[in-house]
């Protein structure tokens, strides 16, 4: 678990099923991370299942839920994902429309970027968002990621937008496939 000033941020778990069929449904979801065919219950139980919990075991880090720490309330997720096409974890966000505007995703994304790099000893963490996606790419300025250049995912040719805790370090803007 992760406190942050306003939030806890813990690992996720079965029983936040009703929460992750809201969160993957949201406009923004949609929009900005894309539809994962999370439409019903059973549908965000295995999301949870089968892509979210089993991170925890094989890095030892995933995207967590973020609940307010006042009333336990899951508002939102936050975390660092290895992709298999990435060399490097990268930093996720994303939180119900309710809840947005109010600094929660910078607190959440500050918090988790710093203990990846501090706890987890995770040097590099990178980004990726659509190059429409102005307050992502602000709040992920703000923690002091910078951008590295265009790039596209193996499964999806549009163009996003790379970025980095260490873009000076000679990151490709186009990822590298592990094991190859």
């Amino acid at each position: 678990m992760l406190p942050t000033e306003r939030l806890l941020l813990r690992p996720f778990q079965l029983t936040d099923t009703l929460f992750i069929q809201e969160l993957l449904n949201t406009p923004g979801w949609l929009r900005y991370i894309g539809d994962r065919g999370v439409y019903t219950e059973q549908d965000a139980h295995w999301y949870l299942k089968d892509r979210i919990i089993p991170n925890y075991e094989k890095f030892g880090f995933g995207f967590y839920c973020c609940e307010l720490r006042s009333s336990g309330t899951p508002i939102g997720m936050c975390g660092v994902v290895q992709r298999p096409y990435l060399n490097d974890p990268d930093i996720g966000f994303a939180f119900l429309p309710a809840f947005t505007g109010q600094g929660y995703a910078l607190e959440s994304a500050r918090a988790m970027l710093a203990h990846a790099t501090e706890v987890w000893k995770i040097p590099t963490v990178l980004a990726f968002t659509t190059l429409d996606n102005e307050r992502s790419i602000q709040l992920l300025q703000k923690i002091g990621l910078q951008i590295v250049g265009p790039f596209s995912t193996p499964d999806n040719d549009e163009k996003l937008l790379l970025m980095s805790n260490q873009a000076g370090a000679g990151h490709s803007p186009t990822p590298q496939p592990q094991g190859t």
